[in-house]
């Protein structure tokens, strides 16, 4: 996981940038027993960006998300204040087979806690990038009383 200055690029060149870094990310994965490699890259609202790959632990329950690694990354660099742009997600089956892989609930919640407007990048069965606002993805989420 790391942090990437922000380079002058238009919208699509970046979401194009965080798709072959997520793809990059997953490469990185540890998934010993689901074999299913994970990448995340994502933008900051201040234009940096970090990664994230799945890490797997044989207690399923505590292994972690790449989505969320990339967040915690991102929030250790930037504090609190840290709020999401977009983020790009890619999976690798063990073959290096690209996989259609949306992300799950728990990484959901988190996207839109930190950017609900954030748009989410993922790859469709037919190999074609879908891009949805993170508030698209969980829109019964839950949240504190106000």
């Amino acid at each position: 996981m790391h942090c990437l200055k922000r380079q002058k690029q238009t919208m699509q060149n970046t979401d194009d940038t965080l798709r072959k870094l997520a793809q990059k990310a997953a490469l990185q994965a540890y998934a010993p027993h689901s074999k299913l490699r994970v990448g995340a890259a994502l933008r900051s609202a201040s234009g940096n960006v970090y990664t994230g790959c799945n890490v797997e632990n044989a207690s399923y329950p505590l292994g972690n998300c790449a989505e969320r690694n990339a967040i915690a990354t991102a929030v250790q660099a930037e504090g609190p204040a840290f709020k999401l742009s977009a983020i790009a997600v890619a999976a690798f089956s063990e073959s290096g087979a690209l996989l259609p892989i949306t992300p799950c609930g728990g990484c959901r919640q988190a996207l839109v806690e930190f950017g609900e407007d954030a748009l989410v990048s993922f790859q469709q069965p037919n190999g074609e990038w879908l891009d949805v606002r993170a508030a698209e993805l969980l829109p019964y989420r839950f949240s504190f009383p106000t």
